[in-house]
């Protein structure tokens, strides 16, 4: 029999009549498969939660991310208890019950282990198994959470260690677009996508699936299906690249407004330099994205421009600044008015031109480009946030994908 793993985000359980509407959903899909249901807290409740500890001020980790945990299991118990009334063979199943083991890194645990055996079990006696996902039990039996995605995450682990034929992401969109169809109305729906475009849009500011999410289900080779759970259109197939018939040079355009740009002047231009910039960053979990070192005209000398999520600028900033000893910098600026437009498709592997009309297009805007930043299907550059929109809409034009 067909094993189907199914997530639903906290805005498709957000209300009764919404996990209603699950339970109509998870019915049609029942005749000839067993499922495993993944869901969110309900829309708005994590959040509430949050408030919660910001005003006690707790920075106790371990109660946080117990408080932080309880939405799933409302939603959780709320969606086996509708199954049940309609006589399907259901079971709520909490991260720890499973169990799904993860480190001790609260509020950014990563799984170590899924307890195959255990959900086999399960399956041999129920029919649906309703999982909590951004959840599960570090080794010393404490609670954790996974952080953002973590629903996401949880949906796909669970599929890769059970061997599921697929993993359905439902949300409030019925796809991955070209390129967000509220900057850009004539965006169309993607039918199939390659992992690695996958994984490259959700790192570039589509916020459709989390990139941890996509990182595991391409190592696992696990087919993805992004859908909504309010519409019955078909979805985004997201597989491996050997699936797809044809390979588009760009796929889609994507922005992100969530990043700061940090440059460092004057620094010596010495090995290993870098790796003490960065390992200082990477020691305070500060994620680092785009990248620029440019030689200064003395030739002894360097600057290195680099950027970081909005949230975590005033931190690198101050890390920096208390080694400046270590680090021997004249100067520090920080800027967030920018953003990231990035061009994506597996088709740039074997064709020339895409970076020559990317910045002829953005010149032709007078568009000045900040930084740029490149991979085999990916390119990104910085730019003023002002020009995000007319970039994102000539570009999503020069590429043809209005059509």
């Amino acid at each position: 029999m067909k094993l189907v793993v199914m997530k639903f985000g906290g805005t498709s359980v957000g209300s009764i009549d919404k996990i209603k509407n699950v339970a109509n959903i998870i019915e049609k899909q029942l005749n000839d498969k067993k499922l495993i249901v993944v869901l969110s807290a309900m829309s708005g409740v994590t959040n509430q939660m949050q408030e919660y500890i910001d005003e006690i001020e707790s920075n106790e980790i371990i109660e946080n991310d117990l408080i932080l945990t309880s939405g799933e299991a409302v939603s959780v118990g709320l969606l086996s208890a509708i199954l049940k009334k309609r006589n399907i063979k259901s079971i709520p199943l909490l991260g720890w019950q499973i169990p799904i083991i993860t480190d001790s890194n609260h509020q950014k645990a990563k799984i170590l282990n899924i307890d195959k055996v255990r959900i086999d079990k399960y399956l041999n006696d129920y029919d649906v198994l309703v999982v909590a996902g951004f959840q599960g039990i570090d080794i010393d039996g404490n609670i954790t959470s996974l952080g953002r995605g973590g629903s996401d995450t949880t949906a796909v682990a669970v599929a890769a260690a059970v061997d599921a034929d697929r993993c359905d992401i439902y949300t409030d969109v019925d796809g991955v677009y070209s390129t967000d169809p509220n900057l850009e109305p004539k965006a169309k729906k993607i039918s199939k996508l390659a992992f690695e475009e996958m994984l490259e849009m959700s790192s570039t500011g589509a916020k459709v699936l989390h990139t941890r999410s996509v990182e595991l289900a391409m190592k696992n080779n696990l087919t993805l299906q992004v859908l909504s759970s309010i519409t019955k259109q078909s979805g985004t197939l997201v597989v491996d690249e050997n699936k797809l018939i044809e390979k588009e040079i760009v796929s889609g355009v994507s922005f992100s407004n969530n990043e700061s740009k940090l440059t460092l002047s004057g620094i010596a231009d010495k090995p290993g330099i870098s790796a003490t910039i960065f390992g200082l960053l990477a020691n305070n979990n500060i994620n680092v994205d785009m990248i620029v070192q440019n030689t200064s005209q003395d030739g002894v000398t360097a600057n290195i421009t680099f950027t970081v999520p909005n949230n975590e600028i005033h931190n690198a900033k101050k890390i920096l600044e208390e080694n400046q000893n270590l680090i021997d910098f004249k100067s520090i600026e920080t800027d967030s008015n920018i953003s990231k437009i990035s061009v994506i498709g597996m088709g740039m592997m074997s064709q020339s031109g895409v970076a020559k009309k990317m910045f002829t297009t953005l010149a032709d805007n007078s568009i000045n480009i900040l930084a740029i930043s490149t991979s085999e299907i990916k390119i990104s550059v910085l730019i003023n946030k002002k020009f995000t929109k007319i970039a994102v809409k000539s570009l999503h034009e020069a590429y043809n994908l209005d059509n």
